[in-house]
């Protein structure tokens, strides 16, 4: 058998089918809002409820295991190949679909087009501005506190200082979105009781029930069931635009259609226009939901935190976003945590901090 990831413990080989698939629930808006929250979440694996193109692979993923400060053994899947004994890079194809929000004169009488609209300053659309991005482009050298992880896409560096341990003698692993595939915008009617237009963070913003979204997001992923198989990866994306579950405000999440190894991994997100405490603005929502995807893309990694009980690598450092200057634009990317925050040992990551920008000094409540 194979070490894992982890020093000490061991690999498995085969990815686990897991059940105890569920819905989120509907629930009912109260408009406005006076005190909103800021949250990113996920929504539990939905069942694969359409076929498929074929022929299709799965996503690239890998499983290890590590065991916790309670001694307990934790199990998980990645994407991308195992970076204890691989040296290659791993590229899934990205699919960005640009979402434009249409309130109707009873509920806002406002369109958010991220085709259209342009953040302050800049000169092409929103959804050019994000593909930009230090998400989707190798366009920064990530330098953490003097190691230098690679001239790369954000998530790559983080998921190379996650591991570095064994990527510093690994230098070709990485683990990258492929050069985006924009697919024709969808337009989301909002003309029902969960939709608004309101101001949130000081900015003029739609709101829409988070269930209602998600409903026509499975829509979308069967009508482009040809292009987006379980091997790529869909992100949905809104311009200046919160989602709602018994308040504001919610940014993004990501989900799963089906269990590993086969399911169809997706994300959603907002980018809000920029401003001094603005919840989400630019890549900050993005960022989170990339990461989350990237450690926990089936959304069924168990871990033994008190605050979140699984290996959901954004959760613990929502408001904490740092920013890039790429071309003249100034991105916001979220810290998030490596695997130590949950009990693994901190040795394996850069330094044995607990996250990418160091700002995490505490491991997770439970352990």
């Amino acid at each position: 058998m194979k070490k894992s990831l982890i020093t000490g413990s061991l690999i498995t080989v085969l990815v686990l089918s897991l059940a105890g698939i569920g819905l989120a629930q509907d629930i009912q808006q109260d408009y406005p809002y006076a005190n909103p929250s800021r949250k990113l979440v996920t929504l539990p694996q939905h069942p694969q409820t359409y076929n498929v193109h074929t022929p299709s692979g799965n996503l690239a993923q890998w499983n290890g295991s590590f065991t916790d400060l309670t001694h307990v053994k934790r199990t998980f899947t990645m994407v991308g190949a195992n970076p204890l004994n691989t040296n290659t890079t791993t590229t899934v194809p990205l699919f960005v679909i640009p979402v434009k929000m249409v309130f109707d004169a009873n509920h806002g009488n406002h369109t958010f087009d991220p085709n259209v609209d342009e953040f302050q300053g800049q000169a092409v659309p929103v959804t050019t501005t994000i593909i930009n991005s230090p998400l989707f482009q190798p366009n920064v050298d990530f330098v953490q506190g003097g190691t230098d992880l690679g001239q790369t896409q954000y998530i790559d560096a983080f998921q190379r200082g996650n591991a570095w341990h064994y990527v510093q003698h690994n230098n070709n692993y990485h683990v990258l979105l492929g050069t985006a595939t924009v697919l024709p915008e969808q337009t989301f009617n909002c003309n029902f009781a969960g939709c608004a237009v309101g101001n949130e963070f000081g900015k003029t913003v739609g709101l829409v029930d988070i269930n209602s979204f998600d409903n026509s997001v499975q829509t979308w992923l069967r009508q482009f069931a040809s292009q987006i198989t379980p091997d790529t990866f869909p992100i949905f994306l809104m311009y200046d635009t919160y989602m709602t579950s018994g308040g504001c405000c919610i940014g993004g999440y990501h989900s799963a259609n089906g269990s590993q190894p086969a399911g169809q991994t997706y994300g959603v997100s907002s980018t809000i226009d920029q401003g001094s405490g603005v919840f989400s603005q630019d890549t900050a929502a993005l960022s989170h939901e990339i990461g989350e995807w990237m450690d926990d893309p089936f959304v069924d990694n168990n871990v033994g935190c008190f605050d979140n009980s699984i290996l959901e690598v954004g959760d613990p450092l929502v408001l904490d976003d740092h920013p890039y200057t790429v071309n003249g634009f100034t991105y916001h990317l979220q810290d998030l945590v490596f695997i130590g925050y949950f009990g693994a040992p901190k040795a394996v990551s850069v330094h044995s901090w607990l996250s990418f920008q160091n700002d995490e000094k505490n491991i997770c409540p439970g352990q």
